[in-house]
């Protein structure tokens, strides 16, 4: 049941209605966030796997930017949008709340998804390997559940606050194991220790710069925080990797 709440809330993957918890299991399906992040990172290894001798590789790029965007609704992107649009309007955070929760698209809400798409793009144009695909949806995930947990909520309705008022840590710490192995079979020891630290601290200080602004965070900072937590895990890898922590880029470390 977690498992495909989780799919659900965090993809477009359809999902048998027996097995859909609705908003009520959202926050204790969070264990699950970095599994329905390993799937969507396998669709990305195999669309690696078969173009990476067809196609160059910032064409390859771009088509996982896509594919992205394609997997998951662009849910993560409206929210990133609408939270870039509450930044900059709105003098109390009650009037930044509102703002966000409009339907209609700001400038710096476009230019926020134009920036975090183009660093995405040229992110994975760099490190655009197996092990890499299936570590940083998986681990962007499983940093954003932590602020969910770890921030207050800004509003007391929405989907937010469902996932919010549900999380417990005990779901956290089980998606935390997940994410360890994932990494340590993709990355290496302390390639994937030095990951998970690093994301988990950039992730924490942007939810705690949003929680000044909003009093909280909300379902679109929650999106907003994927999309962040994305291009963070791809930069990561890349300063890991070029730094003398050097780790098989384009295949699993369980393989040779």
């Amino acid at each position: 049941m977690g498992f495909f709440t989780a799919l659900k809330f965090l993809t477009v993957f359809p999902v048998p209605s027996r097995y859909d918890g609705g908003t009520v299991q959202l926050g204790r399906s969070i264990a699950f966030f970095p599994v329905v992040g390993l799937v969507i990172g396998i669709v990305l290894s195999g669309l690696v796997f078969f173009l990476r001798t067809v196609f160059p590789q910032a064409v390859n790029a771009a088509l996982l930017v896509a594919t992205l965007a394609i997997l998951t609704g662009a849910h993560h992107l409206d929210g990133l949008m609408d939270t870039c649009d509450g930044l900059t309007a709105g003098k109390t955070r009650a009037e930044r709340l509102a703002i966000m929760s409009d339907t209609r698209v700001g400038a710096f809400g476009i230019a926020g998804a134009c920036l975090i798409l183009l660093l995405k793009f040229a992110a994975l144009s760099g490190t655009a390997g197996i092990a890499t695909m299936l570590v940083f949806p998986a681990a962007s995930r499983w940093a954003m559940s932590g602020t969910i947990l770890i921030f207050p909520s800004a509003r007391e309705d929405g989907t937010g606050f469902a996932v919010k008022h549900g999380a417990r840590w005990s779901g956290f710490i089980a998606g935390s194991v997940i994410t360890l192995v994932i990494c340590l079979l993709c990355l290496g020891p302390l390639e994937g220790l030095l990951l998970m630290a690093g994301l988990l601290a950039l992730v924490c200080a942007l939810g705690a710069m949003l929680t000044v602004i909003y009093g909280g965070l909300t379902g679109d900072c929650y999106g907003a925080i994927v999309e962040a937590g994305e291009v963070l895990a791809l930069l990561l890898i890349f300063v890991i990797s070029s730094h003398g922590y050097a780790f098989p880029g384009n295949a699993l470390i369980i393989f040779p």
